[in-house]
């Protein structure tokens, strides 16, 4: 199984615009897809979380990036992820730059993150894609796990300062190219965001003020995420779900 993470990622955009984005639309066509419409706060460190625990935030107990000032690793999450159980039952699996925590998290995977897992400039977002996807080929070429999670963060970034522009399609784009050069590889194929995006004043949640050192926020998150699966049977209606659609899948 294949499960990619696209932070962010949105209907908004993909829809208006499959004639560029050929394999999103492939994955539609091929399988089903969805709305997410969250429960719980749209936030990536919390949603990501649940997504690969299986539990809510009040039980996972991890909320933010930062905590007091400090950095949170995984070592300060007590909760087992989804590759922790499968590991010990046998099962290969491997992880890849999933943004639960800062720098985003590596199971079994050796990966220098780009700008130290906190890429902002547009050189350093399509950096992140490009050696995210090598680092993917190389897995899935040399390596290959029965279940292997990897996740783009580049569309989050991008969205918060340039919401309704032009280049923002112009790096679904080269998500869609990268997820094409991926998705060859299995057959059962998941992507999922964490949530949507929106024009900030629409947001029901602010994740950043108005003006930032980088600019003014064009927008920010909506609890509206996207779901695509190819030959995944199981149903999925909130992030943690997914833990169990996999756990489900190598533990019946």
């Amino acid at each position: 199984m294949l499960v990619i993470g696209v932070d962010s990622a949105t209907w908004d955009v993909i829809l208006p615009n499959l004639d560029r984005l050929p394999n999103f639309r492939q994955l539609m066509e091929e399988g089903e897809h969805a709305t997410i419409h969250l429960n719980q706060k749209p936030w990536s460190p919390e949603v990501w979380c649940t997504m690969f625990t299986g539990l809510p935030p009040e039980e996972h107990g991890h909320h933010d990036f930062v905590v007091n000032g400090e950095i949170v690793r995984r070592e300060d999450i007590k909760a087992d992820f989804i590759w922790d159980i499968l590991d010990r039952a046998g099962v290969r699996v491997r992880a890849l730059n999933v943004p639960f925590v800062v720098p985003p998290y590596c199971y079994k995977v050796d990966f220098t993150p780009v700008a130290g897992g906190v890429p902002v400039e547009q050189h350093e977002l399509l950096e992140e894609i490009e050696k995210v996807t090598e680092k993917a080929l190389e897995v899935l070429e040399n390596d290959a796990p029965e279940l292997f999670i990897l996740a783009y963060t580049a569309l989050d970034k991008l969205s918060h300062l340039h919401w309704g522009e032009p280049v923002l399609v112009d790096f679904y784009q080269r998500v869609d190219t990268a997820i094409g050069r991926l998705i060859p590889y299995d057959d059962e194929v998941m992507v999922i965001s964490d949530h949507g995006f929106c024009d900030y004043d629409a947001a029901p949640v602010r994740t950043l003020p108005k003006r930032t050192p980088k600019g003014e926020i064009k927008g920010d998150h909506h609890p509206d995420a996207i779901l695509i699966k190819k030959n995944i049977p199981c149903e999925i209606r909130q992030p943690a779900d997914v833990f169990h659609c996999i756990k489900s899948r190598f533990l019946p």
